[in-house]
């Protein structure tokens, strides 16, 4: 038997790979297909299952694309009503693979259709869990995001997550491997710990959701106590996961067409497209095409453009490093973004070489800050999340978190100059270019972030720790 975890950071996402005696089970794959597909042929193996925990809000499988490739079918659990064809298993339905069997254990709550998966090895013995977004490490799957489908409350679905744990879950040996969908970073819970591999025993120790003398009441109280709205894009994803998608190789072919300058200048003046630009921040600060948007490659990418572009259908246009267009368009679509249209050949330095228009961000160090804010008093706009700001942050900053920059547009001043800065520097220049997209030029960033400013000695608020808000 042999148990692969193949962890995607940008998502937060685990998907897995299971061999026994030539046969494979793949339980929730990205979208693209190949890699899983070559890791059984070097394994001389047929893929025979591709097992699905749930509907995914927050990226888009590859079961559809990967089933129509190797003529394995879909497994969903009780309650599932794909598009396509699809194996719906009954509670406590049984799949033999190799020497060992996959035993599919319905645990609703996160969604309807939400299902475990226990494996038993050769000797008929629990081995491990692959638990979704039913349980995760640290916490429980969020229940507010399938309230509109099942026709149910977020308590209603909560009191069903509470049940599901103690029935089917929290029964099972203490030395049961939990292997969960996703990890620290994802949005699909709140308190996920940074480890993506754990013991159910260490979880029920530790777990704040699975405390043993814990009644449904305080359960459901806790588990949907301080959740943020999900990201616009959620839905989209659930839809795509359902109904089915384009084969991404359509998606990269014609995400991937180079445009000059000026046919890219034109692309982006007769269409409705928006400029990506993911280029690193330090090089987007130096100079951008006016009103392109930054989310960098290299930060948390796919989320950051799910949750401010949201439409899924949006067309876009691509500045990227050179050599990584392909790379840019296979990670859209990892959340759903198949309109990528083409891409800046020879990247931003071809615009400028071109003799174009282009804008800059005035960024300063976190040094210069201080000795201005000692003369002038700026107002000071925070953009990380609600609780790190509540964490620890500048004296008098006001907090207008990234995720939700759209509600707290009338904040900013129209004609004085203000400062934005995030934890590092990542997330405030994505601010900064959508602020610029709308006609705020009036900005300053701060280069290297709250980071830097409490470096240097910029009065901060008393630290109070993040678990305890």
């Amino acid at each position: 038997m042999k148990i692969e975890q193949i962890y995607t950071g940008c998502l937060a996402q685990g998907a897995y790979y299971i061999e026994s005696k030539g046969e494979v089970a793949i339980i929730d794959p990205l979208r693209e297909v190949e890699p899983y597909i070559k890791r059984a042929k070097a394994d001389k193996a047929k893929i025979k299952y591709i097992l699905e925990t749930h509907f995914h809000a927050d990226f888009v499988s590859g079961h559809v694309t990967l089933s129509k490739e190797t003529g394995a079918p879909i497994i969903y659990g009780p309650n599932a009503n794909p598009s396509f064809d699809a194996i719906i298993a009954k509670d406590g339905q049984e799949f033999k693979l190799g020497e060992i069997t996959i035993k599919a254990l319905h645990t609703p709550g996160h969604t309807m259709e939400s299902t475990t998966y226990l494996l038993r090895d050769e000797n008929g013995k629990d081995h491990a869990i692959f638990s979704g977004d039913t349980l995760f490490l640290g916490d429980v799957g969020r229940p507010d995001l399938a309230q509109k489908a099942a026709n149910m409350t977020q308590e209603d679905l909560a009191g069903l997550l509470f049940d599901s744990l103690r029935n089917k879950i929290m029964p099972l040996a203490n030395d049961v491997i939990v292997y969960p969908a996703h990890g620290a970073g994802s949005a699909c819970g709140k308190n996920m710990m940074k480890e993506t591999v754990d013991t159910l025993g260490n979880q029920k120790n530790m777990n704040y959701a699975l405390r043993p003398d814990m009644t449904k009441a305080e359960f459901v109280k806790e588990v949907t106590d301080g959740l943020l709205p999900p990201p616009k894009y959620f839905p989209l994803n659930v839809k795509m996961n359902k109904e089915g998608y384009e084969d991404i190789s359509e998606v990269i072919e014609r995400g991937t067409i180079a445009l000059s300058p000026d046919d890219f200048e034109e692309a982006a003046n007769e269409t409705e497209a928006i400029i990506l630009d993911v280029r690193h921040q330090d090089e987007f600060v130096k100079g951008h095409i006016p009103q392109s948007i930054f989310i960098g490659i290299d930060g948390g990418f796919a989320p950051w453009v799910g949750a401010l572009i949201a439409d899924v259908k949006q067309p876009i246009l691509l500045i990227t490093p050179e050599g990584r267009e392909e790379e840019t368009v296979t990670r859209l679509s990892r959340v759903g973004f198949d309109g990528t249209t083409g891409y800046l050949k020879g990247s931003f330095e071809a615009w400028k070489k071109a003799g174009k228009d282009y804008d800059t961000i005035t960024s300063i160090q976190a040094e210069e800050f201080k000795k201005s804010e000692a003369k002038t008093q700026p107002r000071v706009f925070d953009v990380r999340k609600e609780s790190e700001y509540q964490s620890e942050h500048v004296l008098d900053a006001e907090n207008t978190p990234l995720d939700f920059l759209n509600n707290h547009m009338v904040e900013f001043p129209k004609e004085e100059t203000f400062y934005v800065h995030c934890a590092g520097g990542y997330r405030s220049v994505i601010a900064a270019s959508i602020l610029k997209s709308r006609g705020i030029h009036n900005l300053i960033n701060i280069d290297g972030g709250f980071g830097a400013l409490k470096e240097v000695g910029v009065p901060v608020s008393n630290f109070v720790c993040p678990t305890t808000l």
